[in-house]
């Protein structure tokens, strides 16, 4: 995959790897707490999970693939062949989050404002990734 480290570096190899390190540690951070420490992160959003079996579970489920999904965002740092898979990832991620959020704003109403940060936050780090990752994408399609 020498073409992909060629046009890469020709985008902005350091910005790219820059985003992916930012993404990836903040997915696989949050995913961390949530699986180990639930409930200090939901107390900050004003959610008591206590000693909820059910809802602790629950929200442990997609806390295991947000994990994942950060340590493959990761790898795009330190392996070229990786940039385009982990910058998908991190599209998707990021805007399915925002999004999903958003949608929830508008059918239940508006969360504590915590919420509504890291909505805006999802959503702008999704954006930057795919810009990031249509960038790159063009730059080996124009190489080829």
């Amino acid at each position: 995959m020498s073409t992909d480290t060629k046009n890469v570096h020709l985008f902005g190899a350091y910005l790219i790897r820059a985003l992916l390190l930012a993404s990836g540690i903040l997915a696989a951070g949050i995913a961390a707490t949530i699986l180990f420490a639930p409930d200090a992160f939901y107390t900050g959003y004003g959610i008591d999970v206590g000693s909820n079996v059910n809802l602790a579970n629950e929200l442990k489920a997609p806390a295991g693939l947000l994990l994942i999904a950060g340590l493959l965002m990761l790898i795009g740092v330190f392996r070229a062949g990786f940039i385009v898979p982990s910058l998908a990832t991190a599209t998707v991620i990021y805007l399915t989050y925002g999004a999903s959020r958003l949608l929830s704003m508008t059918l239940d109403g508006a969360p504590d404002s915590a919420l509504v940060t890291a909505a805006m936050l999802e959503i702008a780090v999704g954006t930057a990734c795919l810009f990031a990752l249509t960038a790159v994408r063009r730059a080996v399609a124009s190489a080829s």
